[in-house]
């Protein structure tokens, strides 16, 4: 019997709805009348409960610290999860997805009955990542510092493996959850439309009172019809980029010494942070929608000295952009999420003068840059794209390490990310230097036949 479709829930998380929504005429992602409901429910819970498979530890020098960040009210207030060196190196505690809220969330983007929620709360919601819960800073050096941007359907705690492996070799990481005005629901719209919002729930406090008394107000899904689309994109793509902006300005007042509080109930102490971040060393890094966020926040705020554009989600960025971003810019791509039409848009960012690189990971998929690839066995993850063919941890450790290659030669870092040179170039026998080659050969093929001939 095929493998259970539950953990397409996990998919949607990363970015797949914004490239395949549901529609009205779409079949219903799953049959809860079918007899076979409950052998999947037990294949998901023996996969859950295996513990094949853990989001990995760093692989740097320094021990990783997490703790989230909330400064003001309402749901304009800046919300983050922050990675960073840490001097506790034993305990490693930080819960993964801290609110059961997430997982109803997710259930209501889908459509599927509430007690869906219920169950991925129950097999994961007590699942932990290998960082220190509130641990103080490592103090004694200024530390450059990387925002990221989650991909649609997605929040701030899903791409850990990537903050810890970043925070472990010594950045600070704070990973934005977007609130871009979307996550309220209509339901009698929910089989006419697309669905929206940038994440699939989000939270905040109305005021002091709220806070102190842990009285949140969430918020879910909006709807979006299929004629909105492309214009709400691209609302959506610059109030995310808005977002990545004020995370900064708000990390880098602590930094200069303009103290901030954390509206949330935390032990972290911000006082470390004072100090500690080099103003002059600042990168953006995104996964999807979180990509085309990237692409975004460098064309509006120059502090941001490059970005790191994760499998984007070309189809929000806006024509014009090209010519709006000068600072170095990276595509790491999967090797079967872009489109020809993806790569041509990428490709005019590759203008003289300017600093541009392309790599693609053989054997990956779309989902190889987010955690939800280490949660599920080897079985339910490839049959459900949450795997490649590649090992996810030999994805992940690419990734990362072309990123801080990348990172050391245009921050001016003085570390040995060097090392890594060759895998910015594509030399290695996962990488493949540019684009995927299957969209490559298709593009070639179809200027062929048409009679067009292929651009630089």
């Amino acid at each position: 019997m095929a493998p259970p479709k539950l953990h397409v829930l996990f998919c949607l998380f990363c970015c797949l709805p914004q490239v395949h929504p549901f529609h009205r005429q779409d079949p219903p992602p799953f049959d809860f009348r079918s007899p076979a409901w409950f052998h999947k429910i037990q294949a998901v819970m023996s996969a859950a409960s295996s513990g094949a498979s853990k989001i990995p530890k760093g692989n740097g020098s320094y021990p990783v610290g997490s703790t989230d960040l909330m400064f003001g009210y309402t749901n304009e207030s800046v919300f983050l999860r922050l990675y960073y060196p840490s001097e506790d190196q034993e305990r490693l505690d930080t819960v993964w997805i801290p609110n059961k809220e997430y997982f109803f969330g997710l259930s209501k983007f889908l459509g599927t009955p509430h007690f869906i929620g219920k169950f991925l709360n129950f097999l994961y919601g007590s699942m932990k990542t290998p960082a220190s819960w509130n641990s103080p800073l490592r103090t004694g050096e200024k530390y450059p510092l990387i925002v990221f941007s989650h991909g649609l359907g997605g929040f701030r705690t899903i791409y850990s493996a990537i903050g810890i492996g970043l925070a472990s070799y010594g950045f600070i990481v704070a990973a934005v959850e977007h609130r871009d005005g979307s996550a309220s629901a209509t339901h009698n719209l929910i089989c006419m439309c697309h669905r929206d919002g940038s994440a699939s729930a989000t939270y905040y406090f109305d005021d002091q009172m709220a806070a102190k008394t842990d009285n949140k107000s969430w918020l879910y899904l909006k709807m979006l019809k299929q004629e909105e689309e492309e214009r709400v994109r691209k609302e959506q793509v610059r109030q995310r980029a808005k977002e990545c902006s004020q995370a900064l300005s708000a990390i880098l007042d602590i930094a200069y010494g303009n103290p901030k509080e954390n509206i949330l109930d935390s032990d972290f102490d911000l006082e470390k942070l004072k100090g500690a971040i080099d103003g002059d060393k600042i990168a953006v890094i995104g996964h999807s929608f979180g990509g085309a966020t990237v692409i975004q926040t460098l064309s509006e705020d120059q502090r941001f000295k490059c970005g790191i554009a994760l499998d984007p989600w070309m189809y929000p960025v806006s024509e014009e952009l090209h010519s709006k971003i000068f600072q170095p810019l990276f595509f790491i791509n999967s090797a079967q999420f872009q489109s020809s039409k993806a790569i041509e848009k990428m490709k005019k960012f590759y203008q003289p003068g300017k600093e541009r690189k392309m790599i693609t990971i053989r054997g990956s998929v779309h989902q190889n840059f987010a955690d939800f690839t280490f949660v599920t066995g080897k079985i339910i993850g490839n049959k459900l794209t949450l795997k490649g063919e590649i090992d996810s941890g030999v994805a992940m450790d690419l990734i990362n390490k072309a990123s801080l290659a990348f990172l050391q030669k245009h921050l001016g870092l003085q570390k040995d990310f060097n090392q890594w040179d060759y895998l910015v170039e594509g030399n290695d026998k996962n990488l493949i230097p540019g684009p995927p080659s299957n969209v490559v050969s298709q593009s070639l093929a179809l200027q062929h036949s048409s009679g067009l001939h292929p651009q630089n």
